[in-house]
C-alpha cells in the first residue's frame, strides 16, 4: 500500500513485541499503569519491560522489576509472565491494552489487568 507524502510509513519486523507508553518529556510526568503493547505476528517473540525507581540508583542494589511478554506465532497467543522483583512505588496493578496487528489496517485489541501473576492470552 502507498504511503501519502505526509504520513512517514513504520516497518516493523514480524515477531515483534513493542510497548508504547504516553507522550511525557521526562518519565515520571505522567501515569505508566496503562500501557499499550503492540504485538506483530508472523515470528515468536520476546520482550522484557524493565522498571525501576527513576530517579536513584537503587536498581544496582536489585530494587526493579521485570516482566517478560512471550509471543507464541503457532498457538496465537501472548504468555506475560510472573512478574520478577519489586521496588519501592511500583505499579502493582496495571492495565495492558494488547493490540495483535493482523493486516495493513487491522487489529484485534484485547485489554486485561495484570497483578504480577502469570497470563496466558489466546487471540
Amino acid at each position: 500500500k502507498k504511503a501519502p507524502i505526509d504520513i512517514l510509513p513504520l516497518y516493523v519486523k514480524a515477531g515483534s513485541i513493542v510497548p508504547v507508553g504516553p507522550k511525557v518529556d521526562y518519565a515520571e510526568q505522567k501515569d505508566w499503569s496503562n500501557l499499550k503493547i503492540n504485538i506483530y505476528p508472523g515470528a515468536d517473540a520476546e520482550f522484557t519491560l524493565y522498571e525501576d525507581e527513576n530517579d536513584n540508583y537503587n536498581y544496582e542494589k536489585g530494587a526493579y522489576s521485570e516482566i517478560k511478554f512471550v509471543w507464541d506465532n503457532n498457538k496465537q497467543q501472548l504468555t506475560i509472565e510472573k512478574r520478577q522483583g519489586k521496588f519501592e512505588g511500583m505499579i502493582k496493578n496495571r492495565s495492558f491494552q494488547l493490540h495483535k496487528e493482523t493486516a495493513e489496517t487491522t487489529k484485534t485489541t484485547k485489554k486485561i489487568t495484570y497483578k504480577g501473576d502469570k497470563m496466558v492470552i489466546a487471540f
